[in-house]
Order: structure tokens, then C-alpha cells, then sequence
């Protein structure tokens, strides 16, 4: 399918056309790398275009701070990214330093934990910190991290709770048998009034924030810190985790290979990862802009 065919414009608000975008919040994984864990040198390119154009370009990513290194040499300015679905804004020009952390608070993990055991049996459980991730006897070992301590999710996460303890940026929680959204929609049934719970992942992966905590609403507070509302933000997502911020955004995107609910969230459709579909729409925005100039 051609380019031109498969991306649609985000339609125009009632209040009139957008303005100029400011900045543009993309997803990674499924978004802009494509499957092989790359940047392309189109969307290289786009991105040091848009930068160059004044266009503030933030990573809004599910993956913790550890795994950024795919995209570190390509932030240009602040140097700053969302990790962990809002849980952590990182630093990636100072070595993957956390400017900002917003945890889960440890009781509210143990319950979330408690509630899941006896409504959802058969799951386990990672907790993931700003040191790392430890994860339970049985749960899979998708990135096996000679680290990590292995012990039950009650157990990592009362040991050393006190004030020095490395806050808790998200849990993890596994099925074996249930598919990705039917686990979703009984975690959030049975959990969803103590904290924020996404999936990103093909399997029955959630991944469970303190309550409010999103990629929109860290998004927000970075925005609004720079003076940017969201009328100015053009974002790209995929997965479920992706929702929140692509209806905050005043243009959006689902990829050609997005979530049936991402692909209702969003204003806007282009094609998929692997066809460079980000930087399709980058390019739109810098020809449109140079042609207002």
C-alpha cells in the first residue's frame, strides 16, 4: 500500500485548525522502531528535521530507563524521555538520570498483588524499581537480568520499605493462559480503583502504574512546564498504553499495525512501524509548515 494512500490527516477540531505543533511524543516499540529493534536513517533523518525546525521531540515509552539506549543518540535538545508509561522522566544526555519519578506507592503494589491472587489465579508478578527489575519464581524470564532478585512479589516488596528503599516505578503481571485483553479488562475490573493498569506487550503482560500515572499525564506536566498545550502536540502510538495520550494530544496517530482501541483513540492513521510510518508524518508536518512559511 503507498504512502500517500495510507496515512489520513487528523481531522480539524471545532474550534478551527491547529496550530503550528511544538512538539511531537512518540511511542517506541511497534511505533517508531521498527520490529527488529531499529531506527531507521528515514526516521533519523525526520527526527533531526523536526528538531531543527524548533519541534521539541519526546520518547514516550513502556520501557524502563535501562533499555533506552536504541534511541539515546537520537534526542536532540532537552535530552529528556517518558519511561516506564509515565512512571519516570529520564535524562538520556546525563546517563539515564531520573529527573522526576512518580512511584507506586509499595501498599498500594501489595494490594494490587493481594487482589489479583484471588481474582485472577495463575498470575504472577515482576516489580519494577529505579535500580531494576526482580521478578517471582514462576514468572517468565522474557530479558533474563543476572541481577535480579527472585522472590515473591509480597516479599520484594516489603523488604527494606522504608525511605531508603528504590521506589517501585510499575508491577508486571503474567498469565499463562488468558489472552492480553481478556486479562486486561479482569485486572482492571478487579484492580482498577488502586492504580493505573496498561498492557503493551503481544502476551498477557500488564504493567501496572500508581493511580493517574500515564504516558498523557506526564506527557501533560512536560508540556505545560514548557508552555505547550496539547492542541500543539502531535503523538504516535500502538498499543493500548498508548490511548491516553493519543486523545490528549490535538493530532494523533495509530499505526498501520496499532490496536483496534489505539486506532479509535487516535484522529489520524498512517502506515505501519516497519514502513516508517512516524516519519512519514513528520515530513508532512515540516512540508506543511515550510509551505505557511
Amino acid at each position: 500500500m503507498g504512502e500517500d494512500g495510507a496515512v489520513t490527516s487528523a481531522p480539524q477540531r471545532p474550534d478551527g485548525p491547529f496550530p503550528a505543533p511544538r512538539l511531537i511524543a512518540t511511542d517506541l516499540d511497534g511505533t517508531l522502531l521498527r520490529d527488529d529493534k531499529s531506527v531507521s536513517l528515514r526516521t533519523v533523518a525526520a527526527l533531526a528535521a523536526a528538531e531543527e525546525a524548533g519541534i521539541e521531540v519526546f520518547f514516550v515509552t513502556g520501557r524502563p530507563a535501562r533499555w533506552m539506549d536504541v534511541v539515546s543518540d537520537h534526542v536532540h535538545g532537552h535530552g529528556l524521555a517518558i519511561c516506564a508509561n509515565g512512571a519516570a522522566v529520564v535524562d538520556l544526555h546525563a546517563g539515564r538520570e531520573f529527573v522526576q519519578v512518580r512511584a507506586l506507592p509499595r501498599a498500594t503494589a501489595l494490594t494490587v498483588v493481594d487482589t489479583l491472587r484471588a481474582a485472577v489465579p495463575g498470575t504472577s508478578f515482576a516489580v519494577e524499581m529505579t535500580t531494576g527489575i526482580n521478578y517471582e519464581p514462576a514468572y517468565p524470564p522474557f530479558f533474563q537480568d543476572p541481577g535480579a532478585t527472585v522472590a515473591t512479589a509480597e516479599k520484594l516488596l516489603r523488604e527494606e520499605a522504608d525511605e531508603s528503599s528504590a521506589p517501585v516505578l510499575k508491577l508486571l503481571a503474567h498469565h499463562a493462559e488468558l489472552t492480553p485483553d481478556e486479562f486486561l479488562a479482569l485486572a482492571r475490573s478487579a484492580a482498577g480503583a488502586y492504580a493505573s493498569i496498561t498492557r503493551s506487550s503481544p502476551t498477557a503482560l500488564l504493567e501496572i502504574s500508581a493511580l493517574g500515572v500515564s504516558k498523557a499525564s506526564t506527557l501533560e506536566l512536560c508540556c505545560a512546564e514548557r508552555g505547550i498545550s496539547p492542541a500543539e502536540v502531535v503523538a504516535f502510538g500502538d498499543m493500548p498504553n498508548d490511548v491516553e495520550m493519543l486523545r490528549w494530544a490535538g493530532s494523533s496517530y495509530a499505526m498501520g499495525n496499532a490496536h483496534p482501541d489505539v486506532i479509535a483513540a487516535a484522529s489520524g492513521r498512517t502506515v505501519d512501524n516497519n514502513e516508517d510510518g512516524v516519519a512519514v508524518v513528520i515530513e508532512r508536518i515540516l512540508a506543511e509548515h515550510a509551505a505557511r512559511a
